[in-house]
């Protein structure tokens, strides 16, 4: 309604450091206008006093965001009647522009990590911390899992439980819904981080594992996250019930799961294939085909897609 309660500001702006009373102070400082409510033009005033260095930041990533957007819109209009050396070319630069911006957004979530993590070891208030009542997407997520555990920075097990915790959330569920299922995870990790934490990783001496010469060896796991235009949403759907019914009738397709994120366009599908030869295959089908080149016209970013491969046996 273009202002935000005390309820919204703390849903959006608890950081799991914070407590509720710091919030309450913090929301009627900014609230200048005393409403008990926050419009925009008080956020503003009150975050443009403390910008600092960001200042140049935001209005870069201001400009950034104007210029990849004018660069996406003509790949849009050029890219199917590019010839097919300019399409590689195309493909090649959307996906270096989208390696260069994770790794910027790899660089700022290890410093919010170390700032928050410093914050918590520096604070001797035993007064509780306000976490987050709605959960974002993605790691942001899984690091609120890491607020109740002893693993400190310095710790040798901290970077491969934070990348465990991050994989395990984006590919088991990607979001919480509910407090039970929330606890539960905590539940399980935390179990997982107690294991780590009382045991030695051994290197040496390792086992090797010999394959059967005829044996399914590996199955291919594909993640593909995919942000739609709302206005597209609808065409979408029946493009993506499309490409699953035919990936599905393949013969290496072993399982093709859809998750659409709530109070977003945000889909993920997650296929299951016998193999890389399969999946390679599949991508070379026209039903494939016909799905990406549509999906140029329905996305607001160009597809994510991740691959593993696991062992088959299991």
């Amino acid at each position: 309604d273009g202002k935000l309660s005390f309820d919204e500001f703390k849903a959006y702006f608890a950081d799991g450091v914070l407590s509720a009373e710091e919030l309450h102070e913090l929301f009627h400082t900014i609230d200048t206008h005393n409403t008990d409510n926050l419009d925009t033009e008080e956020l503003c005033e009150y975050f443009s006093q403390h910008l600092g260095g960001y200042e140049n930041v935001l209005s870069v990533l201001e400009d950034l965001n104007i210029t990849i957007l004018k660069a996406m819109d003509k790949t849009k209009k050029d890219y199917q009647e590019a010839s097919n050396l300019e399409q590689f070319v195309t493909r090649f630069l959307l996906k270096e522009t989208l390696n260069q911006l994770q790794s910027l957004q790899s660089s700022l979530e290890c410093a919010m990590e170390t700032t928050e993590e410093q914050t918590r070891q520096e604070r001797q208030d035993p007064t509780k911390p306000e976490v987050l009542s709605i959960q974002w997407p993605g790691k942001r997520s899984a690091r609120r899992l890491q607020r109740n555990n002893s693993l400190l920075p310095n710790s040798p097990h901290f970077s491969t439980v934070t990348f465990y915790t991050c994989s395990l959330f984006v590919f088991s569920k990607g979001w919480i819904e509910d407090d039970n299922q929330w606890n539960t995870q905590i539940n399980r990790l935390q179990k997982l981080i107690d294991r780590l934490e009382k045991k030695d990783l051994k290197l040496e001496p390792f086992e090797e594992e010999v394959l059967e010469e005829n044996a399914k060896s590996h199955i291919m796991i594909v993640q593909r996250q995919m942000s739609v235009i709302e206005e597209e949403i609808k065409e979408f759907r029946l493009a993506l019930r499309q490409y699953v019914e035919s990936a599905s009738t393949q013969g290496g397709c072993l399982h093709v799961s859809i998750q659409k994120l709530p109070s977003d366009s945000r889909f993920i599908v997650y296929e299951f294939w016998e193999n890389s030869n399969a999946w390679n295959s599949h991508l070379q089908m026209n039903y494939s085909k016909t799905f990406q080149r549509s999906n140029v016209d329905f996305l607001e970013t160009p597809e994510l897609i991740t691959t593993m491969l696991v062992p088959g046996k299991y």
